[in-house]
């Protein structure tokens, strides 16, 4: 029997990205790391997607420091960022990937005169593959803590239950899209032993207010995370959804991402629609010191008043740009040039986490 005391019980539920924000988290990078050879270059590019959010809504950006802080405004100040719009809390972190240890939060509109925000905890775990992520998974409860916010602890039982923010998407209505590659592999990366799906899908019902869990199956070459939904498959509307596609049946993406479209064929929403799935291009194979990096256009970020694309000096940045701009039309669709930053194994949306507006109004 469902608990009477989870966020979907209390009238909460995760909306969809393209909702109005009060603001974005950002976790200023420090980690060298995770772009070796290639850091200096890095907090520039933060500079530019802090330049871009920032005119439609607060920027929060966590730093480790009084130094790293002056570091930040540094760069920012240079850029042209109003720093009237940025946010700074010193909360340590271990990397900058903040969509998946940052908070995930939950809205409810009742009562009408109160609507509130919360925060939904899951527990972080470097992917289930790092050593080193004890601060980023206290960051959710310092937040709650200091925007005097309601925490919730998703728990299965008495286990806290792993999950990070890049491993599924929504569209505010009641579907969820995930894959079985990062969440169900017994073997790789294993966030949640023990769990089946069903138990899964009972966590993301309860903790996230979604009715309707979809399963693809693998996520693209070069990920680290063991196949993050945020890399291949993408909600642009309640009723729409773009996904990667690969021409070449050569390159290691052509099957999976194949696969996945016929999954989707199948698949209904939370109504009992079908889906609409339009076909994002794949930029051509980006490597660096021999590896592959997970360069996708589908790992954008819906911002209140830009869409930003991460771009690869490709002759597909210009079709996916327009793609987007086709289906998203509310607001601009904005490159953000991305072939040193995926050298982290990741791009824009890997490093922004979203927090609602209290109210649609």
């Amino acid at each position: 029997m469902p608990s009477t005391d989870t966020p979907t019980a209390l009238g909460f539920h995760m909306p969809a990205e393209w909702e109005p924000h009060h603001a974005t988290w950002l976790g200023w990078p420090h980690n060298a790391s995770d772009w070796p050879g290639k850091f200096a270059l890095i907090p520039w590019v933060y500079g530019e997607i802090v330049r871009a959010l920032a005119p439609g809504e607060i920027v929060r950006i966590l730093v480790n420091s009084a130094v790293h802080e002056r570091q930040a405004r540094r760069v920012l100040e240079r850029v042209g960022v109003d720093a009237a719009r940025v946010k700074f809390f010193r909360f340590p972190t271990n990397r900058g990937w903040t969509r998946d240890f940052g908070p995930l939060f939950v809205r409810r509109a009742a009562p009408p005169s109160r609507p509130e925000i919360a925060i939904v905890r899951f527990q972080f775990t470097a992917w289930a593959k790092y050593r080193d992520w004890q601060k980023d998974a206290r960051i959710p409860e310092r937040a709650a803590a200091t925007l005097k916010l309601r925490l919730f602890r998703a728990r299965a039982g008495e286990r806290d239950v792993v999950l990070e923010g890049g491993s599924i998407d929504v569209n505010g209505l009641g579907t969820l899209l995930t894959t079985e590659e990062c969440l169900l592999d017994p073997a790789i990366q294993v966030r949640n032993p023990g769990l089946a799906r069903r138990d899964l899908e009972a966590v993301l019902r309860d903790q996230l207010g979604v009715a309707n869990v979809l399963w693809l199956g693998k996520g693209i070459a070069g990920d680290d995370t063991h196949g993050h939904v945020d890399d291949l498959c993408r909600f642009v509307t309640a009723r729409t959804v773009v996904l990667c596609r690969e021409t070449d049946p050569r390159d290691a993406n052509y099957r999976a991402l194949e696969e996945n479209r016929e999954r989707l064929r199948g698949m209904r929403l939370e109504d009992g629609s079908k889906i609409e799935v339009v076909d994002l291009p794949m930029p051509g194979p980006l490597y660096f010191e021999g590896q592959r990096l997970p360069a996708s256009y589908a790992n954008f970020y819906i911002a209140n008043r830009a869409v930003l694309v991460p771009t690869f000096n490709d002759p597909n940045d210009r079709v996916a740009l327009g793609i987007l701009a086709e289906l998203i039309r509310d607001r601009p669709v904005v490159g953000i040039h991305a072939v040193d930053l995926v050298w982290g194994l990741g791009t824009i949306h890997c490093l922004t986490q979203q927090e609602p507006a209290p109210s649609l109004q």
